[in-house]
């Protein structure tokens, strides 16, 4: 789909436009609703009486540009809108307002590949292959490589369900990253495995980092974030707050965290107000040269 008149104007190639898009769930919760009883008894009725819907903002209205080239990486709390974020753009999900438009179709790789565990880990390459829309001919160049990648060696012949945990998440890892997609959504990804393995997956992310088009990375690990990335973006309940060069964002989201986890909230709600407003000045003064930037609209 071609992106809106008004964005047509970018210098560089953009690979994903999101444009005003928002997303709200409707999900039941156990507050107390005025004029509802309280306590033992007033709980037990809204346990088995009709639950209270609430409306969660899981994105509010916010609009991004990622161009050819930049590898953008997503922090933020918990419940900020990040996982919402990388669904949108992959498709997985359509927002109630605005729209995401790509160059191509967004790949999440990810370790929630469906696998089948009474099978053994060598179906199953061929399996999650296939579920990825490779052919038998792509599977068989890339298998070995897969195996490798996972560091199952013979285990890669025995039931998955005979698995640990770990074992199972670098098989999924490494079924997923053996594709090359030109827009890669990564969320979580590198979280898993011992330290080898995370060695050998942060080689394979470099290799499709350097072969997409854009890459977008949700990860916990800030060291990751500021290694990986050439741009970061800070959201925080739903809100976009911070987009800019890593070690600043990193540095604000730090700042912001930090403060939280002393029980300052107060100084952390002003980081978050100043990171908010710095945003919406810079938007003022792009909108105002008549040229808008490519990173932030």
């Amino acid at each position: 789909m071609d992106a809106p008149e008004d964005l047509q104007f970018l210098a560089e190639e953009p690979c994903v436009v999101i444009d005003e898009v928002s997303m709200r769930y409707r999900v039941p919760s156990s507050e107390t609703v005025p004029g509802s009883r309280n306590g033992i008894g007033g709980l037990m009725r809204r346990i088995t009486g009709k639950p209270n819907l609430v409306t969660v903002n899981a994105l509010k209205p916010m609009s991004l540009v990622a161009v050819r080239g930049e590898s953008i990486g997503i922090v933020g709390r918990n419940g900020s809108g990040k996982s919402t974020l990388m669904k949108l753009i992959a498709g997985q999900a359509n927002p109630d307002t605005g729209a995401v438009y790509a160059s191509s179709t967004p790949i999440m790789l990810g370790v929630n590949a469906a696998l089948v565990p009474e099978l053994p880990g060598d179906h199953n390459v061929v399996l999650g292959c296939l579920a990825m829309g490779l052919t038998y001919d792509q599977i068989a160049e890339r298998y070995e490589s897969i195996v490798e990648l996972s560091g199952l060696e013979k285990a890669i012949h025995l039931p998955m369900r005979s698995y640990s945990s770990g074992m199972s998440s670098r098989l999924r890892f490494a079924i997923a990253a053996s594709i090359d997609p030109e827009i890669l959504l990564i969320d979580e990804a590198l979280n898993t495995g011992d330290a080898q393995f995370a060695d050998r997956s942060r080689k394979r992310m470099d290799e499709l980092r350097e072969n997409a088009g854009c890459v977008f990375l949700v990860s916990h690990s800030l060291e990751t974030i500021t290694e990986m990335c050439s741009r970061v973006v800070w959201m925080d309940k739903g809100d976009l707050l911070m987009d800019g060069e890593p070690r600043d964002v990193v540095k604000a989201y730090k700042d912001f965290t930090r403060h939280l986890s002393k029980g300052n909230n107060i100084s952390a709600a002003k980081i978050r107000t100043d990171a908010m407003e710095a945003l919406t000045v810079t938007r003022i003064q792009e909108r105002s040269t008549g040229r808008r930037s490519a990173k932030v609209q």
